[in-house]
């Protein structure tokens, strides 16, 4: 059951990076992320986490342990400049039977950001997400934290953690 679970994480995780615009590849050294576009610096998590290596502006990673992921995208092209909300919505593609537990905002590198939990279905199987989205300096980011319901609370300190050490830097 396990591995099933991990598999539907990792598919949701997917989904909801590849919801805004898939770019191009970039490198995560010493904490910081890279590309041509944009560089952020992001927490570390513990070493039970497992980085994916995945197309476009992304740092994703997977539980080696538990049926949990968490991941940073950016987005500094050919996005608008939807309202965090649309944002969000974005992010919640291919998942069914949404259902909002919570939403607020708040200050995140000095912006406002939105973070919104949510209980859905991903392929009939239900989870929880815990999505922030924000925008800086003509970047859109967003963070995700996909777990199942059962255990949602289990490593969220872990996502916290990262994103509550979630800095912009000067672009490339």
């Amino acid at each position: 059951m396990f591995e099933h679970s991990r598999g539907l994480a990792q598919a949701g995780l997917l989904c909801s990076l590849m919801a805004l615009a898939p770019g191009c590849a970039g490198v995560l050294r010493d904490g910081v992320f890279t590309d041509g576009h944009t560089r952020f610096r992001v927490g570390s998590v513990p070493p039970s986490w497992e980085l994916v290596k995945l197309e476009g502006n992304d740092v994703a990673y997977i539980s080696r342990d538990s049926p949990h992921s968490i991941a940073v995208n950016a987005t500094c092209e050919d996005h608008d400049d939807p309202p965090l909300d649309t944002l969000t919505r974005h992010l919640l593609m291919g998942f069914t039977e949404r259902s909002t537990l919570d939403q607020q905002t708040f200050t995140l590198d000095d912006r406002e950001a939105l973070r919104t939990q949510v209980s859905a279905r991903l392929d009939g199987v239900p989870v929880e997400l815990v999505l922030v989205v924000m925008k800086k300096d003509g970047c859109v980011y967003d963070f995700t934290y996909l777990s199942p319901p059962s255990s949602a609370g289990e490593r969220l300190g872990d996502f916290e953690h990262l994103l509550a050490q979630f800095s912009t830097e000067a672009r490339p």
